[in-house]
């Protein structure tokens, strides 16, 4: 079958305000509350109704009220800022539903505290479970990269296999090793990297494709633990205000949120992306079961360039700083990946590649316009994932190809402790370049890219607002000049998500005849100091019209 775009988007209904009649029923009204509906150069609304779950008013107290019926349910939400649903552009969702149950070494500041950390949780596990999850980050320690005899001896009974955060490199111990056969004559496979000490044994970090080699011996999730995993982090998300997150996923999540929708047990929207490579089976797929409906969507499909920043394996022009032996990886072969770009594209489907150093978003840049020659004008909206380090004439080249830089400002925050010391004072200057950015015209979208960074839309706003580093030294921002303001910030998390979606006709704004989907937030995002942005709270979280959280 070949899939047409428009089996994607979802067509929008038809306005009922624009009708000049009520509806003949009306469910609940939130009144009294400042509302920002993401419409361009739309006032503040009072007031807004819903019927189902679809929104059928917005505006004035005055007009709005005079909707209510004697079975409506009238809430006052006193004074409170509420904006449209909070969407997340790329998120390893159920992945991070498996860390929400896992051992956490984020916060572990010290190589002490992270031996002391996996020894706890090891002391309750039976013997031969595997422990996964971590999400350490080796800058804590001044960039020391861990090793199997840190824990070797406090996880003998256990197969280890932890990552850094940024999920490009990972920790095994000699157990895990062992069962995946990887010893000092085991050579690196393309696309990744074994480190290896001075006497040629493997340390037990592996990079990028080596990962693969573990990952292969761990024995698969069933469905009980995807769907548990799936439904904790629905509960985690929407307690953030998060209506709705693409999730950069496998085969078996997609189905994992088939079978939870299915039960009737979503609690928010989910638009599911699977490997590039399979771009044939998810052709079948959609022969066979359509692209979805408004809780659960497919059609969208991921791919990798390079690696990342932090492990060193983000591919460059040039070497990194203070790792001059390399400029990075390609973990994926450049014939095949243009191959697959160029197939699944004349397919009509929707695609998504992670690329994070100068070259590789030059590369993806490229290989993404002779797609579009070959194949023909059409609405593709293709998107490079993260889109983290670019050189000046790729900035202005997003805008002029509509090409997504689908970024996650939280990121900037982060890596910003430490990024030039891996790529020097002049590379910086073109990192994370959300001004620039959105002034040349790109599609700007933001997200989280959980569990790399925290699932928070709002810190995602302070981010890219603030541009504060995480170890406090940077009050004045980290780079300020590619700050971005509130409102520009907020329409990322809104339609600039829908828009990456393609879900803009039913979502991204609070509009009548769209899915009443609706946060309401402790505080005016746009009245209050962009500091403080980081500690508002999520009161309310509706999708669909129905209660998904209520916070204190």
């Amino acid at each position: 079958m070949l899939l047409k775009l428009t089996a994607i988007v979802i067509p929008a209904l038809i306005m009922l305000a624009c009708t000049g009649k009520s509806p003949a029923t009306t469910d609940v009204i939130y009144h009294n509350a400042i509302i920002w509906t993401g419409v361009p150069d739309a006032p503040l609304a009072q007031a807004i109704a819903i019927t189902g779950d679809r929104i059928t008013a917005v505006g004035p107290d005055s007009s709005v009220l005079s909707m209510r019926r004697p079975d409506t349910r009238v809430v006052d939400l006193q004074g409170r800022f509420t904006v449209p649903g909070l969407i997340d552009n790329h998120t390893h969702f159920i992945d991070g539903g498996m860390q929400l149950a896992s051992i956490n070494l984020r916060e572990a500041a010290t190589p002490e505290q992270f031996s002391a950390t996996l020894a706890e949780y090891a002391s309750g596990l039976p013997e031969d479970k595997w422990i996964t999850g971590g999400d350490w980050d080796h800058e804590l320690w001044d960039g020391q990269l861990p090793e199997r005899q840190w824990i070797d001896a406090i996880t003998s009974r256990n197969p280890v296999f932890v990552s850094r955060l940024d999920g490009h490199m990972a920790l095994a111990n000699s157990v895990a090793l062992k069962l995946a056969g990887i010893s000092a004559d085991t050579p690196d496979p393309k696309g990744g990297a074994i480190v290896r000490g001075a006497d040629g044994q493997p340390t037990g970090v592996l990079k990028d494709e080596a990962m693969s080699l573990v990952y292969a011996v761990i024995p698969p999730a069933g469905e009980t633990d995807l769907d548990q995993a799936a439904l904790r982090a629905m509960d985690h998300a929407v307690a953030l205000g998060i209506t709705q997150v693409i999730e950069m996923g496998t085969w078996s999540y997609l189905r994992t949120h088939r079978r939870l929708h299915a039960r009737s047990a979503m609690k928010m929207r989910v638009y599911s992306f699977v490997p590039l490579n399979t771009w044939s089976d998810l052709d079948d797929f959609i022969g066979q079961h359509g692209t979805g409906d408004d809780w659960h969507r497919w059609g969208g499909l991921k791919a990798f360039v390079d690696g990342s920043l932090g492990s060193t394996t983000a591919w460059f022009y040039d070497p990194y700083d203070d790792a001059p032996e390399t400029s990075g990886l390609m973990v994926t072969d450049t014939a095949d990946l243009r191959q697959w770009i160029t197939e699944a594209d004349a397919a009509g489907f929707h695609i998504a590649v992670h690329a994070i150093g100068d070259q590789a978003n030059d590369w993806m840049l490229g290989v993404y316009a002779d797609a579009a020659r070959l194949n023909g004008d059409r609405d593709r909206r293709f998107r490079i994932e993260h889109a983290q380090h670019l050189t000046s004439a790729a900035i202005s080249e997003f805008g002029r190809q509509n090409v997504i830089p689908a970024m996650q400002p939280y990121h900037a925050i982060d890596d910003g402790r430490w990024a030039e010391k891996r790529i020097g004072p002049v590379r910086i200057m073109t990192t994370y370049a959300f001004r620039s950015l959105l002034d040349t015209g790109a599609p700007l979208s933001f997200g989280s890219d959980w569990t790399v960074a925290p699932l928070s839309p709002l810190e995602g706003i302070y981010a890219a607002v603030t541009r504060r580093t995480i170890d406090g030294k940077n009050p004045g921002g980290w780079i300020p000049g590619q700050k971005i303001t509130v409102e520009e910030a907020l329409r990322c998390y809104t339609m600039g998500n829908a828009y990456a979606a393609f879900s803009e006709t039913t979502t991204g704004t609070l509009e009548p005849g769209k899915l009443a989907d609706l946060v309401v937030l402790s505080d005016n995002l746009l009245e209050i100091d962009p500091v403080a942005i980081k500690d508002v709270r999520v009161l309310l979280t509706v999708v669909g019209g129905q209660v998904m959280y209520t916070g204190e």
